[in-house]
């Protein structure tokens, strides 16, 4: 599936589509749509280094959970408001917050990708490059200043190239 959106958009039909039918997607086509092959802990918030506003939003932070987390997602374990990979944007007042549950993801220890869709917002999605070297250094210094992960986020019909993003590990 690496590289494919057209297969990517397929299973997300079947997902769709067997959940309005009151259906669970069965396991293949959730393994198809969300996706992980994650040696290493990844895991904290991936917070952007410079500013990326649409509208009166911000993006705040992309989140990425530990391992079993993806497991289970992926096995159809799911809570309420939670998920192995999120993106958090928020209001120009701060007080206002979206957070984004994912209608695909696939993520390894050298990308990230992540698609999702928001009342506010529209369709959302998130690919980027993952850096371990630097990732290793900022856990090693629970939060360093530099640049782990680097993509295109789009969002409704808006493009960012280049947004970085450092890692931190969360209160």
């Amino acid at each position: 599936m690496r590289g494919s959106p057209i297969l990517l958009a397929a299973a997300l039909a079947l997902t769709a589509a067997s959940c309005e039918r009151g259906a669970a997607p069965d396991k293949a086509t959730q393994a198809a749509v969300f996706k992980h092959d994650l040696p290493e802990d990844v895991s904290g918030y991936y917070i952007p280094t410079t500013a990326v506003q649409v509208g009166d939003w911000r993006l705040h932070h992309l989140f990425m959970g530990q391992v079993p987390d993806f497991m289970a997602w992926r096995d159809g374990q799911r809570t309420a408001g939670f998920a192995p990979i999120m993106m958090e944007f928020e209001a120009g007042d701060k007080t206002r917050r979206t957070r984004l549950i994912p209608t695909a993801y696939d993520v390894a220890e050298d990308r990230v990708r992540f698609q999702a869709t928001s009342r506010e917002l529209g369709a959302v999605s998130f690919e980027g490059a993952l850096d371990q070297d630097a990732l290793a250094t900022a856990r090693r210094n629970l939060g360093d200043q530099g640049v782990v992960l680097k993509g295109t986020l789009k969002v409704g019909g808006r493009t960012f190239d280049g947004v970085s993003m450092r890692w931190w590990a969360g209160d």
